[in-house]
Parts: C-alpha cells; sequence; structure tokens
C-alpha cells in the first residue's frame, strides 16, 4: 500500500539508491559482482538490509510433552504473512487465513463448525502479521481426536464458502474504515509508524489490508493464494501437553497432504533511514496520540539485545507501573494513561496478560515508544518528555539501585512470558528463525552479568534519539505542524501546584530538541490512510 504521505519517502529512498548509483569502489576493495555488471547500491548511514532469517525444515517438529496437564495444545506456524500480499492485494494472507480458520470444512459449515466446538470448550485461533501466520488450538486430550480433525480439516478442507469470504471481507472493510480511522487512534498511530518507517517496503501496509486491496479480492485469488504459501515448506508444527508419538505421527501424516512447496519467498530490500520525518494523521478527535521508532539491524541474537531490551523495560515495559516513562508523564505530571516502550515490534497477547505476541518473527525489526493519547495543547511537551527521558540513558548510566530494581523486575516478569503451553511453544518457535535457543533463559542469565555501564555502552550504541521518526493523530494538523517545524518551546500548565524540583525538570524538556526535519513533516487525512 502506498499512502500519499509515503510518496516523497519512496522519492528519497530512489535519490538515495541513485546516489549509490555513483559510488566507486576503492581499488583495494573490488566489488565482488563479476565484470561488467552493474555494483549493486551500497548502504547508507540507517539504512537496514534484510539479512535472512534462518530456515526451519518443512514441517519441522517442535513439541514440549509434559504429562501433568490435561490439555494439548496446537501450534501451527506457516512462513507467509502480509509481505505475500501481492500488489493491489492488499488484505489477501490475512483473510484467506480467516476464511480458512473460520468459514467451515467440505463437512460443516462456519456455524456447524463452532457448534462442533462448543461441547469440546475448544480454542482455535489465527492471527497474521508481516511474514508470520499462526493457527492455534487447545483442547481438553477426551476431545483430540475428533479435535485434530476438525482443527486439520480448517487447512486440508477449507470450505471456501461464498458467503463466508463476503462476510469476512465486509469485516476487513470495516476494521479499516471504522475501526481503524475512526475509532482507535492508538492503534492508527501505530499502523501510521509502519508505513512511515517502511515506506516503498512491505512491510508498509496494514495486515489487515487496504480498503482498495480488500474491494478488489475474489474467492478465486484467496484459493489459490492458500495454495501458495499454506504449505509443508513454509510450516513448524508445534505441540505441547500430552503429546505422545502417535500424535506426533498424525498430526505430521495428515499435514503432509498440503502442497509440497510454496511460492518463492519474497525478497526483503532495504529499509531506508527514515530519522526525522513525521507523520500527523489529521481527524476530529479530542486528543493527540504519539508513536516514534526507527527500524533497526539489532534483533534477538545481536549481542545488544538484551541490554537495550533491558533499558527500554526501564524506560517502560507495556503496562507496568515501574517505568520511567510511566511514573514522569502520566503519575507525576498527569499527562496521560500510560506510555511505553519496545526493543521489538510489539503487538500485545490480548487474553494471556500484557505480554508482546509470540510468532511476530521479522526479518527487520523495530524499536519504538507509545505514547497513549494526551490533550492536544501538551503533544509536544509530551513528545520531549519521551526524548528527553531516552537521551537521558545514554548520558548517564542507572543508578545501581534502579539498575538492580529493573534487573530484579526482569528476572521475575521473563517468567511470565512463558507462563502457557501457547507462549512457550511460540518462543521455542521464534528460536528457530532468530537462531536463538532459550531465549528466555538466555535472557534472565544475561541479567546477572549485565551493569549500568554495560546497559549505558549499548544505549549509546543502539539508541540514538536523532533516529527516531514520528507519528501523531491530532485535529489541528497544521498548527502541530507549525509548532514541530519552528522548535520552540512548548511550555506546559497544571490544575494543581507541582513540586519545585520538577517544574524545573519541565523547563529542561520544554526546550528538548525533537529529531524533526521541517522539510520532512506531512500531513494526511485519517480517512484517505491505508485507501490503497
Amino acid at each position: 500500500m502506498k499512502t500519499r504521505a509515503t510518496v516523497s519517502l519512496v522519492l528519497a529512498a530512489a535519490l538515495s539508491l541513485a546516489a549509490c548509483a555513483h559510488h566507486k569502489p576503492s581499488p583495494e576493495n573490488p566489488p565482488d559482482n563479476p565484470p561488467g555488471e552493474p555494483t549493486p547500491p551500497q548502504p547508507e548511514p540507517g539504512d537496514v538490509p534484510a539479512v535472512p532469517l534462518k530456515q526451519p525444515p518443512p514441517m519441522h517438529l517442535v513439541v514440549q510433552a509434559r504429562g501433568d496437564t490435561p490439555l494439548v495444545s496446537l501450534r501451527l506456524v506457516f512462513h507467509t504473512g502480509s509481505i505475500d500480499d501481492p500488489k493491489g492485494k492488499e488484505g489477501l494472507t490475512a483473510l484467506t487465513a480467516k476464511l480458512m480458520a473460520e468459514g467451515g470444512t467440505q463437512q460443516l459449515t462456519a456455524a456447524q463448525l463452532l457448534e462442533a466446538l462448543y461441547p469440546m470448550a475448544a480454542e482455535l485461533k489465527v492471527f497474521t502479521d508481516k511474514e508470520m501466520t499462526t493457527l492455534s488450538g487447545r483442547v481438553h486430550q477426551d476431545f483430540l481426536p475428533a479435535f485434530l480433525l476438525l482443527f486439520t480439516d480448517t487447512l486440508l478442507q477449507p470450505r471456501f464458502d461464498p458467503a463466508e469470504f463476503e462476510r469476512l471481507r465486509a469485516n476487513a472493510l470495516n476494521a479499516v474504515r471504522n475501526g481503524l480511522r475512526s475509532e482507535d487512534d492508538e492503534t492508527l498511530g501505530k499502523v501510521g509508524l509502519d508505513a512511515l518507517l517502511y515506506a516503498g517496503h512491505p512491510y508498509a501496509h496494514f495486515t489487515g489490508g487496504t480498503v482498495q486491496g480488500l474491494q478488489s479480492l475474489t474467492l478465486e485469488d484467496v484459493k489459490a493464494h492458500a495454495r501458495r504459501v499454506f504449505t509443508q515448506d513454509r510450516l513448524v508444527i508445534g505441540l505441547a501437553g500430552p503429546v505422545d508419538a502417535n500424535l506426533q505421527q498424525t498430526i505430521t501424516s495428515r499435514l503432509s497432504a498440503l502442497p509440497a512447496k510454496g511460492a518463492p519467498r519474497v525478497e526483503l530490500p532495504t529499509v531506508k533511514s527514515s530519522a526525522g520525518r513525521t507523520l500527523i494523521l489529521q481527524k476530529p478527535t479530542l486528543s493527540t496520540a504519539v508513536s516514534m521508532g526507527f527500524v533497526t539491524p539489532m534483533r534477538r541474537g545481536d549481542p545488544d539485545f538484551f541490554p537495550v531490551a533491558f533499558a527500554l523495560s526501564n524506560l517502560g515495559e507495556h503496562r507496568q507501573f515501574i517505568g520511567v516513562l510511566f511514573n514522569e508523564l502520566r503519575e507525576q505530571r498527569g499527562l496521560n494513561y500510560g506510555d511505553y516502550a519496545y526493543a521489538e515490534h510489539f503487538i500485545e497477547d490480548r487474553g494471556n496478560g500484557t505480554f508482546n505476541r509470540t510468532n511476530l518473527v521479522r526479518t527487520q525489526q523495530d524499536v519504538s515508544i507509545w505514547l497513549r493519547p494526551v490533550v492536544p495543547a501538551n503533544g509536544v511537551f509530551a513528545t520531549r518528555g519521551a526524548v528527553y527521558f531516552l537521551e537521558r540513558m545514554s548520558k548517564e548510566p542507572l543508578t545501581q539501585e534502579r539498575f538492580d530494581l529493573v534487573r530484579g523486575f526482569l528476572q521475575g516478569y521473563t517468567r511470565l512470558w512463558e507462563q502457557t503451553d501457547q507462549r512457550r511453544l511460540g518462543y521455542a518457535i521464534d528460536s528457530l528463525y532468530y537462531g536463538t535457543p532459550n531465549f528466555l533463559d538466555a535472557y534472565r542469565s544475561a541479567l546477572t552479568t549485565m551493569t549500568p555501564q554495560s546497559v549505558q555502552a549499548a544505549v549509546k550504541r543502539q539508541l540514538q534519539p536523532e533516529k527516531l521518526a514520528l507519528v501523531f493523530v491530532t485535529e489541528d494538523a497544521q498548527g502541530l505542524a507549525q509548532k514541530l517545524k519552528s522548535g520552540a518551546p512548548s511550555p506546559i500548565t497544571y490544575a494543581s501546584p507541582k513540586p519545585p524540583e520538577l517544574l524545573k525538570l519541565d523547563e529542561i524538556i520544554l526546550q528538548q530538541k525533537l529529531p524533526v526535519r521541517p522539510d520532512a513533516v506531512q500531513i494526511l487525512p485519517a480517512a484517505e490512510f491505508m485507501e490503497r
């Protein structure tokens, strides 16, 4: 999907590539390409090349057997996501997965499928991200044979009912037109940040699709796409609970009926730097939502990943009261409901706590900070506050007392991330693609050797505020753009008295330099966002 807001970014990327084309290699470092072929563009500072993920063997089995539970968990992770949506058909992968999981089987209509699952109290869910689609199920072992047939039939014998296709496509269109654009400024800001950071890249469009992309889809598109991407060579099978050899053999045998090989994988391009770019999504709203971030070559397995994750947890773990941003912006200044920071792309695993979803594996990751909506008058000040506290971590190490507090919190909190079979399977499957076995154990082990100084050093290497791009959702877009471009101080007033030390810090924050390029501030009506 291309928004109007991203057009100039694509042009900028094209100009950057053109500049690279004039780069001449030194005689000491000759190019690797054969004589006569053009020299490939070289990455520029801030660019993030696509380093391929590891690829597990087809239908690789991940088994976490345990006999202390009667519940069987099944987790099928396909290496396909919205990056596989053909141009002009954005939303195809998500709609295909939804129709297969919820649209019934050859034997059962969608309604009959629900009726069959109900007496089992079974769970069947599907989720599509940029590069991964996960079909998960859970059932008591007493119902396993019957459930296993239903679970696998959604993939092997989907009904592809025309009425269900139209119903689910209408839901998807409604999710863009009314849900994303109108009802959820927080998610709109996050999706806007994706569009800004990944302009011209397959990650740029909303995973659920665009309006014109969804309108163009046909049932035949869905049927063909299912054969292209839901294939053996893209599948990892996860099993947990009372799992025996018979179950492993049964599910492997049934899923061997999937097509053996899918379409060639999408080759992801280098992501160009978006540093200093700002997108303002304009809509009628009483508040201003703020998202900021940058694409990073750092992902799980990078030596800096754990200390950076530590630093951003200190800044603001999702929905946790311990974070610096939460305390400084919400508790002490009353600016909003909460403020959080993430070392990799974050989508809340609703229904399983406040944790990040598993199986959001991405070739190119992003660091982000999210401020829940503030009153418009405080939008710039709150943004400056977030940047100030981010930058402060590189200027001075955490106190030993604060460091010990965050470390103790994470030693326990990371245990909660793996409290269900589905989440443990998710982490184990993620590790296949990142090459990070026993990821959470490795995190807890790394915590024992970190120091305030080692965290600060990683922050200096990885979290420079000048890399940030910013997205705002607000009504007075022109007024906000003018404030951002001017760089003028953004004073704040309070309805109640504040301590002198807080007001003294405010005098610094209100002048904090924002990483905003005045020539790269763009305004887009939210009503046009994700149109095509």
